[in-house]
C-alpha cells in the first residue's frame, strides 16, 4: 500500500475533467465515514484505561497542537482495528468502484500509524494520506492536498462540517453523515455522487446505553426504610427518593464509562457487540458530554436531597465503580466482590438516606446474595467463551478451566444466601414490632431458594442471560418467585 504523508501543498495546474463521476478517484475519510466511530478518541480512551494518570500528558501534548498529540496517542496504543465498526454501505460501494477499476483513495485526519492499520484492513484502498507529526490533514489543509494530487477532480465521502472546505473543491460529494442540514450543506457546494446517511441514536439507543432497566437495582435504597417501618415518615420517604434518583443518574454516568473504556471486549462479546458505543450507533464525544452530566446531576441532587452523608456515599460508589472499570473487573474473584459490596452499597445508601439502622445481617445476605448473582454472570460467560476456545475471557481474568471453582463458589455463596435470610427472619425480624404475624415470613426463604436453584440450573444448561437482573425482569417465574416474597413480608406486616 502507498502512504503519503501530509504537508503543505501548492496548487497545481488545472487539467481536463473527465466528464464521467467513476473516472474520478474516490477519495475516502475515515473517521465516521468509512469507520463509525473516530480513531484518535478510540486510542485516547485505550490508553487512559491502561494510564489514568496520563490526562495529564494527553494536555501536554494538545498544547504542542493537534497533530502532535495524535502521534504520541498512537504510538503508546495499539487498537484492535479489525474490531473497529464500520459503514458496510459505503464500504460495499468502495469495493465496488474499486473492482470496476476507480482508484480509492483514503484521505484522513487520523496519525498516519493507526491510518496504515486500518486501510490494511480495506484491500480495496490503495493509497492513504494521512496526518504527520506535525501537521494535521484536515478541513482547507486537507483540500489543498486533496486539490494538489488529483487537479483534474474527485469525489469526496466525508461525513462533518470539517469536511465542508474539501467538498468544496471536490467534483462529487458522498455523505455519510448523521445531520441532514448538513447534506443539505454539501447539495449546495458539489453533486452528490451518493447518499450512505447514518440514522442518529434514537431514545431506544440511549436508554440502551444508559441501561434504565438496571435502575431497579437501585430500589434496594428503600429497604432499610421498609424494614425499618417507617413507611409513614413523609420526609424519609422523600430523601430515599432522593437518592434513588442520585444512585440512578450516578450508575447510568458509570455505565457509560465502562462501556466507552471496554470497547474492544465489548466488540468480542456475543452479546456486548450491539451495544450503542461499541456498535458505533452512538459516538464516543456524545458518550462523554453524556456522563459527565449525569454525574454532575447525580451528585447535586445526592447534596439537595441528603446532604454530606448521601454525597459522600454516592461518591464513593462512582469511586469503586471507576476502579472497577479501570482494572479491577480483570481481577478474578475480587472482580465479583466489588460487585457485590457495590450493590449492598446501595443498602446503605438508603439507610444513610432514611437516617435508619443497617442491619449486619441484612448486609451480608446482601453480600452473598448478590456475589452469588456476580458469580451466575461471570460463569455464564466462561461458558459461552469457552465453547468457542480456551483462552481469557474477553475484558475479564477468567478462563475456561475456571468454569467449575466459579459455578461452586456460586453455588454455595447462593446456599449462605437463604442461610442468612432464615438467620436474619429469627434474629432480627421476629421481634420487630413492625411485623404482626412474623410466621409468615418463613416463605421468603422458600421463594428466595427457589429463585436461586432456578438462576443456576438456567446457568449450568447455558441459558441464563448473561445479566440476571435483566433475567430476573424479564423471567415470569422469576417475577411470580419476587411477588411471593414481597407479599411474604407485606402479609406478615399488615396481618395482626
Amino acid at each position: 500500500m502507498k502512504v503519503a504523508f501530509a504537508y503543505e501543498f501548492e496548487p497545481a495546474a488545472e487539467t481536463s475533467v473527465p466528464q464521467l463521476n467513476t473516472a474520478y478517484p474516490l477519495v475516502l475519510d475515515l473517521d465516521g465515514t468509512l469507520l463509525r466511530t473516530d480513531l484518535l478518541l478510540e486510542a485516547i480512551l485505550q490508553y487512559l484505561k491502561r494510564e489514568p494518570l496520563g490526562v495529564f500528558l494527553l494536555f501536554m501534548w494538545a498544547l504542542r497542537g493537534v497533530a502532535h498529540l495524535k502521534r504520541q496517542v498512537a504510538a503508546r496504543t495499539e487498537l484492535a482495528v479489525d474490531l473497529l465498526p464500520i459503514n458496510e454501505p459505503l464500504a460495499a460501494y468502495a469495493r465496488e468502484a474499486a473492482e470496476t477499476g476507480r482508484p480509492v483513495i483514503a484521505a484522513t485526519a487520523a496519525n498516519r500509524h493507526l491510518a496504515e492499520r486500518v486501510c490494511a484492513r480495506f484491500g480495496f484502498i490503495s493509497e492513504v494520506l494521512a496526518s504527520c507529526d506535525r501537521v494535521n490533514l484536515k478541513g482547507a489543509r486537507k483540500a489543498r492536498a486533496l486539490r494538489a494530487k488529483f487537479p483534474g477532480g474527485y469525489a469526496y465521502a466525508g461525513d462533518a462540517a470539517a469536511d465542508l472546505p474539501v467538498w468544496r473543491e471536490a467534483a462529487f460529494g458522498i455523505f455519510a453523515g448523521k445531520d441532514r442540514r448538513l447534506l443539505d450543506r454539501l447539495s449546495d457546494l458539489t453533486t452528490l455522487e451518493a447518499d450512505f446517511s447514518r440514522t442518529p441514536p434514537t431514545a431506544r439507543d440511549w436508554f440502551r446505553a444508559l441501561r434504565v432497566h438496571q435502575w431497579a437495582k437501585n430500589a434496594l435504597i428503600f429497604v432499610p426504610l421498609m424494614l425499618a417501618g417507617h413507611l409513614r415518615e413523609l420526609s424519609a420517604w422523600a430523601a430515599c427518593t432522593c437518592a434513588f434518583a442520585a444512585m440512578c443518574l450516578a450508575a447510568s454516568a458509570t455505565y457509560l464509562v465502562n462501556d466507552l473504556f471496554d470497547l474492544d471486549a465489548d466488540r468480542q462479546h456475543w452479546n456486548k457487540r450491539s451495544r450503542p458505543f461499541a456498535s458505533g450507533t452512538i459516538g464516543i464525544p456524545a458518550g462523554v458530554a453524556a456522563a459527565i452530566s449525569l454525574l454532575g446531576a447525580a451528585l447535586a441532587l445526592a447534596w439537595l436531597g441528603g446532604g454530606l452523608p448521601v454525597l459522600g456515599a454516592i461518591t464513593l460508589y462512582c469511586g469503586l465503580t471507576l476502579a472497577y472499570s479501570l482494572h479491577l473487573k480483570r481481577v478474578p474473584v475480587l472482580d465479583v466482590m466489588l460487585l457485590a459490596a457495590l450493590f449492598t452499597m446501595r443498602l446503605g445508601a438508603g439507610a444513610i438516606a432514611a437516617q435508619v439502622h443497617l442491619s449486619s445481617w441484612l448486609a451480608v445476605f446482601s453480600m452473598f446474595l448478590f456475589l452469588s448473582l456476580a458469580l451466575a454472570k461471570r460463569s455464564t460467560e466462561i461458558g459461552r467463551k469457552s465453547a468457542s476456545d480456551s483462552g481469557v475471557s474477553h475484558g475479564r481474568g477468567y478462563v475456561a478451566a475456571d468454569a467449575p471453582l466459579v459455578a461452586a463458589l456460586g453455588v454455595s455463596s447462593a446456599a449462605a444466601a437463604v442461610l442468612l435470610l432464615v438467620l436474619y427472619l429469627i434474629h432480627e425480624a421476629f421481634g420487630a414490632p413492625i411485623y404482626g404475624s412474623p410466621q409468615l415470613l418463613w416463605a421468603s426463604p422458600v421463594f428466595l431458594g427457589l429463585w436461586l436453584g432456578r438462576v443456576w440450573l438456567l446457568c449450568g444448561r447455558g441459558l441464563l442471560h448473561d445479566d440476571p437482573v435483566a433475567f430476573a425482569v424479564t423471567d415470569r417465574a422469576s417475577l411470580w418467585l419476587g411477588f411471593g416474597m414481597l407479599a411474604s413480608f407485606s402479609s406478615a406486616a399488615l396481618i395482626a
